[in-house]
């Protein structure tokens, strides 16, 4: 069954969106990337184009099946995992979308979410849903968009039309898995770690919450059914009419971070990874017991096989790590990531310059919305070499800060952290990264453990993949590293980190950007 098939993963990611074909063993046999635009139209605010995310899902779909000269028959089942958090509505009718996605980035609903906290709202989102009330999560910015979409985009001539609609199951509401869901199924589907971050669903209960729907004025018609992570049932079928020309069961899909703690075959209580990608997200499985954060961090769905109990996960989400890169390289301080390691090793130290990438705030454990990028310790002999180095530590720094409070909130010393994500290929950052948090850093020979999340959902249900059991067998290390720096050392540096994000914290105010 498994000689000549194959499961490919979608991975819709922040930045562009590829397609993987994953064999047995789990290794990369074709893999197809297409960047797509990131739209700034206000300063803090962040859309996406969803007609351009379908458009370039199917060309990567269609490049790597093409490269490797695979026949979409060939696919036992297609995976989807994507960012999450970034929201959309579209037209039932046509299936176009009623405005651009807002992204998770986005900060637009900063004032709503200071107005849930004078309400006295931020426990009861908390004891709901496990998330901090914050402009992060989709439940404001679905609220933005039933408010402010373009009716005429609707083809109809009052705003309320949307609300009215809505209520009729007639406009829908998804974050990006939903979305691409219903263009490869035709069918409004969620499932639970995406449905986890809408700041809409019980994550006790298991269901859309009526008081947060009523809260933020959500119709409930307009919401996707929510299935589990690995679906037997699968969430339907490519058209065999359509780009595929094959009718191929999607049966699995994962919001990103919860995907790459599947692909690390993170399957037990107390296994943690974290991935280095636009932002870091840090995440520990913690079983079938959603345990609550004292520290700043969410409470999340780790992922659901079909007929088992939900697996709950400690996150820390960094907003900015790799971002911090890329901003390097928008600043003209480098041409391309790979010099990041060249330029910090050829200076012993930042010479005390600290970098806060709190471009769009500050996440886990900070939860600062009005935070803002800040450089201190600066003097005249400061080089570029200092700055790009003082980044590349900000991620480690920050990456510890969610280290600390996640061995506070579970009680577990973490002795080993799995990584992923792009960043991870650069082994002075895994180093770095090591000395900081004091403990093994453990890198697999398949970074593309998003990607390979969503092939093990999919393909855990459609049975190409018999247990977990068998996905921890095709898991490799390609690299381990060991702290070399003294604790000592590493607790000073950390400590004066602490006191330069306190100088970056409550920068934004209105009418002050």
């Amino acid at each position: 069954m498994t000689a000549n098939t194959y499961v490919g993963a979608v991975d819709q990611g922040t930045t562009g969106t590829r397609f993987i074909v994953f064999d047995h063993e789990g290794q990369v046999v074709a893999n197809a990337y297409e960047k797509h635009e990131q739209i700034y139209p206000e300063p803090g605010w962040v859309e996406h184009d969803p007609m351009e995310i379908w458009e370039n899902t199917k060309d990567v779909i269609r490049q790597a099946l093409g490269q490797a000269g695979i026949s979409p028959d060939q696919l036992e089942a297609i995976g989807v995992t994507n960012q999450r958090e970034t929201t959309l509505l579209w037209d039932a009718d046509s299936g176009r979308p009623v405005h651009n996605a807002i992204v998770w980035q986005d900060r637009r609903t900063t004032d709503r979410v200071e107005q849930l906290e004078e309400d006295n709202l931020v426990e009861t989102i908390r004891d709901k849903t496990g998330l901090e009330a914050d402009a992060y999560f989709s439940a404001t910015k679905a609220e933005w968009l039933l408010d402010n979409a373009d009716p005429i985009k609707l083809e109809r001539s009052r705003p309320e039309d949307i609300h009215d609609r809505a209520a009729k199951g007639e406009v829908l509401f998804g974050t990006i898995d939903s979305w691409l869901i219903y263009n490869l199924t035709g069918e409004h589907i969620t499932e639970v770690t995406n449905a986890s971050r809408t700041m809409l669903y019980n994550i006790h209960d298991l269901a859309w919450d009526d008081d947060l729907l009523a809260e933020f004025d959500i119709p409930e018609a307009m919401l996707p059914e929510v299935r589990p992570s690995s679906d037997d049932e699968t969430y339907g079928t490519t058209d065999p009419d359509g780009f595929l020309e094959a009718e191929v069961p999607v049966a699995g899909a994962l919001g990103d971070q919860q995907a790459a703690l599947f692909g690390q075959t993170c399957f037990d209580a107390g296994d943690a990874k974290n991935t280095y990608g636009t932002g870091s997200f840090f995440l520990m499985n913690t079983g079938s017991e959603a345990v609550e954060s004292d520290h700043g961090l969410l409470t999340t769905i780790g992922f659901q096989r079909s007929g088992e109990e939900v697996q709950y996960a400690l996150e820390g989400s960094i907003f900015i790590t790799g971002a911090a890169i890329e901003w390097l390289e928008d600043m003209s301080l480098i041409d391309n990531p790979a010099q990041t390691a060249e330029l910090a090793r050829s200076v012993d130290s930042t010479d005390g310059v600290y970098v806060v990438p709190a471009f769009t705030g500050l996440g886990a454990p900070h939860w600062d919305q009005r935070a803002r990028g800040t450089i201190v310790g600066m003097t005249r002999g400061t080089r570029k070499e200092h700055v790009v180095r003082a980044t590349l530590e900000s991620i480690a720094y920050q990456t510890r800060d969610v280290a600390e409070a996640m061995e506070a909130d579970s009680g577990i010393e973490m002795r080993s952290l799995k990584v992923d994500g792009g960043a991870v290929k650069n082994n002075f950052l895994c180093q770095l990264q090591s000395d900081i948090i004091g403990s093994e850093i453990v890198r697999p020979v398949v970074d593309e453990t998003t990607a390979l999340g969503s092939a093990y959902a999919a393909g855990l249900a459609v049975g190409y993949w018999s247990d977990p059991d068998e996905l921890r067998s095709n898991w490799q290390v390609d690299a381990e590293f060991e702290p070399k720096m003294a604790p000592e050392t590493a607790d000073k540096r950390y400590d004066r980190w602490s006191e330069a994000v306190e100088r970056s914290r409550d920068w934004a105010r209105d009418g002050e950007e």
